[in-house]
């Protein structure tokens, strides 16, 4: 596996930067899979981003969510782009590196941003068995 490494944004921040800063500052709020799938029932406005890798989204993937694998997101953040009511809700695996990526596009300046807990893996589990675990 190869290390990430994460280079500056057009906007001057990496993601090193960005975690030690909002470290200090606040934490990452999280959903619950549950609170979330109650949210995408009702029609609630969300915005879904998945920071895996390519092969991780096509093994599983909640639906019309926009993969923007971790690595990637301080180059790309500008391709996020929620409606003003909408949830941010960034999930990966295990909500390990999401936690990461909601911290970044905080520091970038995104509202309304959470973590899913426990990923894709906590939803398989938890909201859709027909979700493949790996």
């Amino acid at each position: 596996m190869r290390p990430l490494s994460f280079s500056r944004n057009n906007r001057g921040f990496s993601l090193t930067e960005a975690l030690k800063s909002d470290s200090q500052q606040k934490m990452v709020l999280q959903i619950s899979v549950q609170q979330l799938a109650e949210r995408l029932a009702a029609g609630e406005p969300t915005c879904l981003v998945d920071v895996r890798q390519e092969w991780e989204h096509q093994t599983a993937a909640l639906p019309n969510s926009r993969l923007l694998p971790l690595d990637q997101l301080a180059e790309r953040a500008a391709e996020v782009r929620p409606d003003k009511k909408s949830l941010l809700v960034v999930y990966c695996h295990h909500g390990i590196r999401s936690r990461s990526a909601a911290a970044l596009l905080e520091h970038l300046g995104f509202r309304n941003v959470v973590s899913l807990a426990g990923g894709i893996d906590a939803w398989s589990l938890h909201v859709d068995p027909q979700v493949p675990r790996y």
